[in-house]
């Protein structure tokens, strides 16, 4: 090679290193910047797809759309994109949904406290999950008082806990929680608890040390740092990339931040609405610091900024409404799962796209679901002896402010005298982190899984005095005055086992059912329960679209104008059961009409009657009373001079949809027709007098 050759042989390496400099670290940060997650939109658009589950309480493991769970409570998903669910209830196990569709059993079996492989392992009402960098999953082991982990094998080893309710700090082996609820796991390996029903924050180190980090004796609302910090029933957390821990304080209604330095204070959320946060249990942070948040009390999924402007992403309609979104985990895509313990199913979320129809979702538990095995007892005594009905699924009920039409009535009221002990009726596990409320006041209650016990005095004689302090516990505030009766997620109770006593309300209303799901609880079958009496209908009357009575008459027929931009009809009902007192009114179980030409039969289109009302499944919106009660409507507890059901036919109540409608009298031409309603009871009586209003379309 020539000098010259050399000369242009350097010259060119040079050039190259030269533009290696510049291109390279271009290079790079154009990957490094194609790798970054992409940032979380707020205010998505979300649809709900289900992953698992086919809404029937059980235990059954294939294919994720047959599978079945029984409390499928917290949710994680690995970094394979499977996802593992704490199915509590009576599976107590840790189930895997798998990316080929199929959800296998990891570890548990019967109920218990057992470390070991596999179906040799036994939790105790399984809760909260957490996955670490090596996929081990931790448990917050509810029943069990404890902290267990799970290796990717399915060996299950304890962490922290004894297996004993109480509280304690130190090694792990010595450390006491009362029913932890919530856990997540920080970068370091260090484990932090919410320790439910201790009302505290607590870390586990990774050589097995337990510490408290905030919250104090009693529940309370106060911020603050370390022990002068208030929580009241937090239930889930969630670790961010600066160590700040986010955690759902349930019965506060508030997301609660907890920093390094151990000071707590409130996530202020914008509009600061009263419905903005009611009561959150399960929490999911994104990588940028959008927080998903779980509502028990409403069914909604709630994403929320780091400033508190919040948004609802999946639950403003009943359509999309859980039963109680108890766990939610993100996969690497930043899309959300949703383990709804109410409805026994497992969901995913991911952008809805405008251009495509979205596909029907199944929410809720599945129709196919078995009735709690009651054996036709009564929540009184005799439990196999008559008991009077007083209030029926779906009835109008008020408040004490001079509202009528304040809610609907949610279940069945069987009439008790006040002070006789309130028994269980079915074999039942308490399966909500907030299993009883409302102590001291009329609405006092306890859920023990699907059914509720409502106007009592929770876990107390009419004298107030304990009845079984094993399992209520009767919390008192700092100046020693009574202030909560907490009843522990995993709580057992069996067939006649005595739940409180019956308070000034002199009844026990019976729920049956997840919340915005009730069932007619007259289905359960009770001993010597009859109902044979026809309901009765006592006026059909018409209104315009302007809310006005019409009450003009020709030949004994009701004048209605054909150019009114539409009818509604109310009817007066109501109905009777046997051996009830006679001034004893009911509510119906379904109304609806139809129309007929004067001849009797019927016009095209109302060929079968439109039942529209029908208290088959409870709506959770707050107007549906008004969507399915006029306005003279109410009962004489809330100020009626009398019980009134006056249901507004041509608007639509049932199966959880509600929709105002009217009938359009313009489509039909001039001449004489007549309104025909069908008034039915749930034992199938149908009311045969008084259905009938003839009319005139002018």
């Amino acid at each position: 090679m020539t000098r010259r050759s050399w000369l242009w042989l350097a010259v060119s390496l040079t050039c190259a290193a030269l533009v290696a400099t510049f291109v390279i670290p271009i290079r790079r940060d154009a990957l490094t910047t194609a790798m970054k997650p992409a940032a979380t939109p707020f205010g998505w658009d979300a649809q709900l797809s289900l992953s698992a589950g086919d809404g029937v309480l059980g235990l059954r493991d294939g294919q994720a759309l047959q599978a079945r769970f029984a409390d499928p409570y917290g949710v994680a998903v690995g970094a394979d994109g499977s996802v593992y669910v704490a199915d509590a209830g009576d599976n107590n196990r840790i189930r895997r949904i798998g990316r080929d569709g199929m959800v296998s059993t990891l570890a548990g079996s019967a109920e218990g406290f057992v470390d070991g492989a596999g179906v040799a392992a036994r939790f105790d009402t399984p809760s909260g999950l957490a996955l670490d960098r090596a996929g081990n999953l931790y448990v917050a082991d509810t029943g069990n008082h404890a902290i267990r982990k799970v290796s990717p094998q399915g060996v299950v080893t304890t962490v922290a806990g004894t297996g004993v309710g109480g509280f304690r700090d130190g090694p792990g082996a010595q450390a006491q929680f009362s029913g932890p609820i919530g856990v997540a796991v920080d970068t370091a390996g260090r484990i932090f608890v919410a320790d439910t029903y201790n009302d505290r924050i607590r870390m586990i180190q990774p050589d097995g040390q337990v510490s408290t980090l905030a919250g104090g004796e009693f529940p309370g609302y106060q911020d603050g740092v370390g022990s002068a910090a208030r929580f009241d029933t937090p239930t889930a957390l969630a670790v961010d990339a600066d160590g700040v821990i986010w955690i759902a304080d349930t019965r506060n209604n508030a997301i609660r931040r907890l920093t390094p330095a151990g000071e707590v204070t409130t996530l202020r959320t914008i509009p600061q609405d009263l419905y903005a946060m009611r009561r959150p249990i399960s929490l999911a942070l994104t990588r940028d610091g959008f927080l998903y948040v779980g509502e028990m009390a409403s069914g909604r999924v709630l994403q929320l900024s780091r400033g508190g402007a919040w948004h609802v992403l999946t639950g403003n309609t009943q359509g999309e409404r859980m039963a109680r979104p108890a766990g939610l985990a993100l996969d690497a895509d930043g899309m959300l799962h949703v383990a709804d313990a109410g409805s026994y199913r497992v969901y995913r979320t991911a952008p809805r796209d405008t251009h495509v129809e979205p596909m029907p979702v199944a929410m809720g538990p599945s129709e196919h679901n078995l009735l709690p095995d009651t054996g036709g007892r009564w929540p009184l005594r005799p439990q196999l002896g008559w008991h009077e009905v007083v209030g029926t699924l779906g009835e109008v009920r008020g408040n004490y402010d001079g509202e009528s039409r304040d809610h609907l009535h949610g279940g069945l009221d069987i009439r008790g005298d006040a002070g006789a002990q309130v028994l269980a009726i079915a074999d039942a596990k308490v399966s909500s982190p907030s299993g009883a409320w409302g102590l001291g006041e009329l609405g006092e209650g306890i859920a023990l899984d699907t059914i509720s016990y409502i106007h009592m005095r929770v876990g107390r004689t009419a004298k107030g005095e304990m009845i079984d302090p094993g399992r209520f516990h009767l919390l008192h505030d700092e100046a020693g005055k009574p202030e909560r009766m907490r009843v522990l997620r995993g709580t057992r109770f069996k067939v006649g086992d005595v739940l409180g006593t019956i308070n000034g309300m002199a009844h026990v209303h019976l729920s049956v059912g997840a919340n915005g799901y009730e069932r007619n609880a007259v289905a359960l079958g009770f001993t010597q329960y009859a109902d044979a009496q026809p309901p009765r209908v006592d006026s059909i009357r018409l209104f315009d679209a302007m809310a006005q009575p019409l009450t003009q008459k020709q030949r004994g027929r009701v004048l209605v104008p054909r150019d009114a931009l539409g009818v509604q009809i109310i009817v007066d009902a109501w109905d009777q059961v046997d051996r009830n007192l006679p001034r004893r009114r009911l509510g119906l179980h379904a109304v609806g009409y139809q129309v007929l030409h004067s001849d009797g039969s019927p016009l095209p289109g109302f060929e079968a009657p439109l039942m529209n009302i029908q208290f088959n499944r409870m709506p959770a919106d707050s107007e549906a009373v008004k969507i399915a009660y006029g306005p003279d409507s109410g009962i004489t507890v809330h100020g009626s001079a009398i019980t009134r059901f006056q249901y507004v036919v041509t608007n639509t109540v049932r199966d959880g949809t509600l929709l105002t409608g009217y009938w359009q009298p313009g489509e039909l031409p001039a001449g004489d027709y007549t309104v025909r309603i069908t008034a039915r009871d749930y034992s199938g009586n149908v009311a045969s007098t008084g259905r009938d209003l003839p009319l005139t379309l002018q």
